[in-house]
């Protein structure tokens, strides 16, 4: 029984792990923003947000749900998806040109720091289905794309100030009330899930044959997803929602 009870404790260690391998890429990039390798700073993100992802599926797939694994998930966020890309943005592009467009990044952070306040804070949960905003992953993927398709360091004004534009409009779609799909109705278990893997185990392949433009693609279309017009699309609550470790991930 105590061999059982202690296995149990183990477990609920798991999704902890991933969120502190996402937290520990979060640190990566900034460190490889500052040595001025964006290629590399850009790739954590990725990893970060891959890792994000994967904490939520583990919690749900082990039932290990715990406050305290919600509330080190947000904490990684901030890091991993508001400061290093913030940081690596900056270095990147926005440190040499005049205020305020190289206030952007602390912008883009601010409003990705308020998205997971108000998240946290809702009294009750909204339809599964999809987010309130622009999840702050998805935001800092857009930033991840565009440093790892053309990673070196901007030196014209006006793409920088482009650049700057495209910082701000990510922090106000992140505060935004646009619905963006959370593909959390699908279950871990069911068999529509192990196609998805399946569909992205042969994606993989299909990346890897030209990862910097599939990257900006899919990043953008997410991201223009939440444009698209519905009719009161996740309005209502859904009572079998529950707040969980998985419910946290990707926001």
């Amino acid at each position: 029984m105590r061999t059982r009870a202690r296995l149990r404790r183990g477990v609920y260690i798991i999704p902890s792990l991933f969120t502190t391998g996402n937290l520990l890429c979060g640190y990566i990039a900034v460190v490889r923003s500052l040595q001025g390798d964006y290629e590399w700073a850009a790739l954590a993100v990725f990893i970060a947000a891959l890792l994000d992802r994967v904490d939520g599926w583990v919690a749900r797939l082990t039932r290990t749900s715990t406050e305290f694994g919600v509330q080190l998930d947000s904490l990684a966020d901030v890091i991993s998806f508001g400061m290093a890309p913030a940081l690596m943005v900056y270095m990147w592009a926005l440190a040499q040109i005049p205020k305020p467009w190289s206030l952007a990044p602390f912008l883009y952070l601010a409003a990705g720091a308020a998205r997971l306040a108000r998240f946290n804070i809702q009294t009750q949960v909204q339809d599964r289905r999809w987010f309130v905003g622009l999840p702050i992953p998805a935001a800092a993927c857009v930033l991840a794309a565009i440093v790892f398709y053309s990673p070196a360091r901007v030196v014209d004004p006006l793409t920088s100030i482009l650049v700057s534009l495209l910082v701000v409009i990510l922090g106000i779609l992140m505060v935004s009330r646009l619905r963006y799909r959370s593909f959390k109705e699908i279950g871990v278990r069911s068999r529509v899930s192990w196609m998805m893997v399946s569909v992205m185990a042969v994606a993989y392949f299909v990346v890897a044959a030209s990862p910097q433009v599939i990257a900006v693609a899919l990043s953008f279309a997410y991201l223009l997803s939440g444009l698209v017009p519905r009719r009161a699309a996740g309005s209502r609550v859904d009572p079998r929602a529950a707040v969980t470790e998985e419910a946290h991930a990707d926001r």
